[in-house]
């Protein structure tokens, strides 16, 4: 019913519902107001992209030196995630070394959502070169062992950094701890393609698993571009 047909039959006007899911709101509301606790929210956020920063240069290291080793279309969009979680993580490590992390906010999370279109790019490209033949993946032990430790790793750091950055009320810290948990949500489809491959022999889970991480980067490169977040 339009508006001048409720106004006419004496009805309220319409509203719009509200999203259901709080992680739809855009940008998140700082929590912390007292200047003490933001310092010290900011100092954790350091420390945490710091951690984030080390392990994700040894994931990536040992992900492309195995997935070059079993020529895994998987494990070596896996470590190109890796690298570019180092860009995200520092990219945030940018904002927050300034005096006003706010003012750097956008183009922090330009970084991050030009980092997962390319990471998308790559993995596309080479997962389509292994369904086309090009080369079938080997089984990799070593990359089974780094996926099953990932999985176990990545969650502690995603949730530390996604709940200081929504306590700062910043977009680049919550999206990059996002970039963390998508590691995870990786590492698990990683480890099951690879299991796969290794006890069935179904080289072919390897590029297919290569394209989920792909759509999966472009989901959140739109998101980070927009400046979204969620829970």
């Amino acid at each position: 019913m339009s508006a001048g047909d409720r106004a006419r039959h004496g009805l309220p006007p319409a509203t719009t519902p509200a999203c259901a899911e709080p992680c739809c709101a855009d940008p998140v509301a700082p929590r912390a107001g007292d200047p003490e606790r933001r310092a010290v929210l900011t100092r954790r956020v350091r420390w945490l992209v710091g951690a984030t920063i080390t392990y994700n240069l040894v994931e990536a290291v040992v992900a492309l030196t195995a997935g070059t080793i079993a020529s895994s279309a998987a494990l070596i969009g896996f470590g190109l995630d890796s690298v570019i979680e180092v860009a995200s993580a520092a990219a945030v490590a940018w904002q927050f070394s300034g005096r006003d992390p706010a003012a750097r906010e956008r183009v922090a999370l330009r970084i991050i959502a030009f980092s997962f279109f390319a990471l998308a790019a790559y993995v596309t490209a080479e997962a389509v070169r292994s369904l086309l033949g090009a080369a079938e993946a080997e089984p990799s032990p070593v990359g089974i062992v780094l996926a099953a430790l990932s999985l176990v790793i990545m969650p502690f750091l995603s949730f530390a950094q996604r709940r200081t950055g929504r306590e700062l009320g910043s977009n680049s810290a919550v999206a990059d701890s996002k970039q963390t948990l998508l590691c995870t949500y990786l590492s698990g489809v990683l480890l099951l393609g690879l299991v796969l491959n290794a006890t069935l022999g179904w080289s072919w889970a390897d590029p297919v698993v290569a394209l989920v991480i792909a759509a999966v980067a472009v989901r959140e490169g739109l998101t980070a571009w927009r400046g979204e977040h969620c829970c």
